[in-house]
């Protein structure tokens, strides 16, 4: 053996603070990404609702707006989750990306299979006006809620 590999020293190994700080951070970060996203899409989806209720001429079926408004409204209610790190919050963001993803799930399925039944809503075909995100953000948040560090982050097991 060389004397230059034998005086090489191993490289360090990282302590058990690195990766708890590691992982706080991409917490944190997929937490205020979501927590930016939701009230986007509920000011978005809020907008054309309230639009589509009180103010657009010759709408006959109130449902799709209704239903386009309560999905803003649980939009709102979700991001309070993804800041406020509380059991409380938690609880109330799980509950209503739960209902939200039943809601998309169904409301798609039924927009695709009976289109005169519900409407055009922001959850029509799996939210395909809005680039799938009603779909694929209550499925993030709820992976990400769910995730054993974000549940200790909230004061849960």
């Amino acid at each position: 053996m060389s004397k230059s590999a034998s005086s090489e020293q191993p490289p360090p190994q990282p302590t058990e603070q690195e990766p708890q700080e590691l992982s706080h951070r991409v917490l944190n970060t997929v937490g205020y990404i979501l927590g930016i996203s939701y009230p986007l899409l509920a000011l978005s989806t809020g907008a054309r609702g309230v639009y589509q209720l009180l103010f657009k001429e010759g709408v006959t079926n109130k449902l799709a707006p209704a239903l386009t408004t309560f999905s803003a409204v649980l939009y709102i209610v979700a991001a309070i989750g993804f800041f406020k790190r509380t059991r409380t919050a938690w609880r109330v963001s799980v509950s209503a990306l739960t209902i939200e993803t039943i809601g998309v799930l169904v409301i798609g399925t039924l927009s695709i299979t009976h289109p005169d039944l519900i409407g055009h809503t922001a959850w029509s075909k799996f939210g395909l006006d809005y680039g799938f995100f009603p779909l694929i953000q209550p499925l993030l948040g709820l992976a990400w809620l769910l995730w054993k560090p974000t549940r200790q982050a909230y004061g849960g097991a």
